[in-house]
């Protein structure tokens, strides 16, 4: 166990410890991120009662999240059941199973997904929707943002100078960059930026984009982290990915891995900040311990989790980020509802149309 984890743990149970001696003591107002406090409920456990669960339905990956869940089933004593899967696959099948769903969260990788599902989604207290932003929650107040992900151009720093690069999407159709991109268009993000296209400039515009890209002879790669090893490798000169893939390069290779973000400073879709965020079923007879969830993972330590083991981008105040990542309000950020991105059938049906998808 890492020293950082154990740090986060030792604050999560102290803080519970705290918390039970004055339950009946308001919730505390979100702490700066140096004083490693959380905010995860305190929950009773009577001698004799049947223990609370919790069943998530995670379109964001094991690996990224399951040591913050695994804390927050630790801190709680909430027994949580996960399935792991894709989020448009999971959402299909909510889709599918309706009020009879065993979820009682979608924990969703894009707002598309939830935007698809938002009908079966329940309203949230506001003491968990005024911990974000506007900008990163629904506006009919069915699901809140837990960690956001910028859109941004990967290059090879040894073949590609930052000057050299265009102010916006639109300047990658230019045929010097042929045979230098690569993309990964079966990817949900980049769908969701694609539909951020669709929203912002239309279908025409979008589709003329894309088959700039396409007549510039993208290389084709399954998801992210292998077009930034491509853009490290020499294999590609630019790629087109979420920002805190390259952070866990540079973590694991050092600062000398030949790669870095170019923050596109025109703004538009490639400027786009998704969210990774999270509903609350209707149908849920485990709304309390729901709650309890959405309010760890909107707590300090867990934002700070997603701030300094996945490099995320926190959504709460005071909580500190990695030291290249500049701050949110200094990116030239698309202005868009978020739940506006809930089309992503249209999106798959251009892609398909243009020839990007099998």
């Amino acid at each position: 166990m890492s020293r950082h984890i154990a740090k986060v743990m030792f604050a999560v149970l102290g803080w519970l410890l705290v918390a039970c001696a004055s339950a009946a003591q308001p919730t505390p107002q979100a702490a700066p991120a140096d004083e490693a406090q959380g905010a995860a409920e305190p929950v009773r456990q009577v001698e004799g009662a049947t223990p609370q669960t919790l069943t998530i339905y995670s379109g964001r990956s094991e690996n990224l999240v399951g040591p913050i869940i695994e804390q927050f089933r630790e801190a709680s004593g909430i027994d949580v059941q996960v399935r792991w899967g894709k989020t448009a696959e999971l959402a299909a099948t909510l889709l599918e199973e309706g009020a009879n769903s065993p979820a009682d969260i979608f924990f969703a990788q894009d707002p598309g997904g939830l935007g698809a599902v938002a009908g079966m989604l329940a309203p949230l207290p506001e003491d968990i929707l005024e911990r974000v932003d506007p900008r990163f929650r629904d506006p009919e107040g069915r699901w809140v943002g837990i960690s956001g992900r910028a859109r941004v151009i990967v290059y090879n720093t040894e073949r590609v100078r930052p000057e050299d690069l265009p102010d916006d999407l639109w300047g990658f159709t230019d045929p010097t960059w042929k045979g230098r991109i690569g993309w990964a268009p079966t990817n949900a993000s980049f769908q969701t930026m694609v539909t951020a296209m669709r929203v912002a400039w239309g279908e025409e515009k979008t589709r003329q984009w894309l088959e700039g890209i396409l007549a510039n002879e993208p290389k084709v790669y399954e998801k992210n982290t292998p077009i930034v090893a491509a853009a490290g490798a020499g294999e590609i000169d630019v790629g087109f990915v979420n920002h805190y893939y390259l952070y866990r390069f540079l973590q694991e290779e050092g600062e000398s891995f030949p790669a870095r973000n170019y923050f596109l400073p025109g703004g538009g879709p490639g400027s786009l900040v998704m969210v990774a965020g999270a509903g609350v079923l209707e149908s849920s007879a485990n709304k309390e311990a729901a709650y309890k969830f959405l309010r760890f993972m909107l707590s300090p330590v867990a934002q700070q989790y997603f701030a300094t083991q996945t490099f995320e981008y926190p959504l709460v105040e005071g909580v500190r980020t990695h030291r290249e990542l500049p701050p949110l309000s200094e990116l030239n950020v698309i202005q868009i509802n978020l739940a506006d991105l809930a089309d992503l059938q249209g999106t798959v049906r251009l892609l398909s149309e243009v020839g990007a998808l099998p």
